[in-house]
């Protein structure tokens, strides 16, 4: 089986949104924009939202975690993929279900209850910190940056 052409992962807990799909999937140039989220999966209220917000040309799958990693060794070699999840811990059962990431793009964590700012618009909490850690480990490649315009901050600042 070949390997899937993973253009990018990225976190983001808006999922697909303007800046995805302008500014990053315009740098990328992805034709399938591939959102693994077991909620979203089953969601067809917010899948049409997010299909409004995706580029125009760009096919779009919402898969639970379980469906892709099942499914994304099947992915055709001109299938150009942009994965998109919610949070770190999708993104490490990604990888421990044999999801070939190398890098992963951490542009947006909100603030919430019990997570602290890290960096311009990353919020973290412990789970958060064990799932980029583990990720690192494992290989994976972290960058934090919002925009494709902007420079990558330091991703040391997940770990602080």
């Amino acid at each position: 089986m070949s390997e899937p052409n993973i253009l990018l992962t990225r976190i983001d807990n808006r999922l697909i949104h303007g800046q995805v799909a302008t500014q990053w999937n315009g740098t990328l140039g992805a034709n399938l924009i591939l959102v693994a989220n077991n909620k979203v999966a089953g969601d067809k209220t917010r899948q049409g939202l997010m299909d409004m917000a995706a580029p125009a040309g760009v096919q779009t799958r919402y898969f639970t975690l379980e469906k892709t990693i099942e499914i994304i060794h099947k992915a055709a070699p001109r299938q150009k993929i942009f994965i998109i999840c919610e949070n770190p811990e999708d993104v490490l059962t990604l990888v421990r279900g044999g999801v070939p990431i190398k890098k992963l793009n951490i542009g947006n964590m909100h603030m919430a209850e019990g997570k602290r700012q890290v960096a311009t618009t990353v919020a973290v909490d412990d789970t958060d910190i064990a799932a980029f850690r583990e990720l690192k480990e494992k290989g994976v490649e972290l960058e934090i940056r919002r925009v494709p315009t902007t420079a990558a901050e330091d991703s040391e600042k997940l770990f602080s």
